[in-house]
């Protein structure tokens, strides 16, 4: 990942920081979502909502598809109002990065006493995940 990619995962950051500031905490995830929207258009940000994501088989198109809240310069993006992150929200946005081939999604519930935020990197190459934190976030930037 690139510095200028990990300051695109910082704006997305911003953007769900001011609609929590505003909003506070527990409104029906639907709120957030067209706040968030709002806020990133107010911001200059080219925001998909509702991006929908195909799924191929040996190269084949196939019927399923999903569709991620949001999509800002190959991130991946979900909201949730929720009383707490289940895996099943985790495993929500990690199965759209491996599905999709991005390598960058973040998580956020807006349902906790503070904004909660989850930053993934998909590795591809060995199939793996990593949170990114403040600890460990520079190893995967690359000079």
């Amino acid at each position: 990942m690139t510095r200028q990619e990990y300051r695109d995962i910082y704006d997305v950051v911003g953007v769900a920081m001011e609609v929590y500031n505003t909003l506070g905490r527990c409104l029906a995830e639907p709120i957030y979502q067209e706040a968030f929207l709002m806020e990133a258009r107010l911001r200059g940000m080219d925001v998909e909502r509702e991006k929908k994501l195909s799924l191929t088989y040996k190269g084949m198109l196939m019927e399923k598809t999903y569709f991620a809240d949001f999509f800002y310069k190959d991130i991946l993006i979900e909201l949730k109002s929720v009383s707490e992150l289940l895996q099943e929200h985790r495993a929500q946005l990690l199965n759209y990065l491996r599905i999709t081939h991005l390598d960058r999604g973040i998580l956020f519930n807006f349902g906790e006493t503070n904004l909660h935020t989850e930053r993934y990197l998909y590795l591809s190459e060995i199939d793996e995940f990593v949170l990114l934190t403040h600890d460990n976030y520079q190893e995967y930037i690359i000079p």
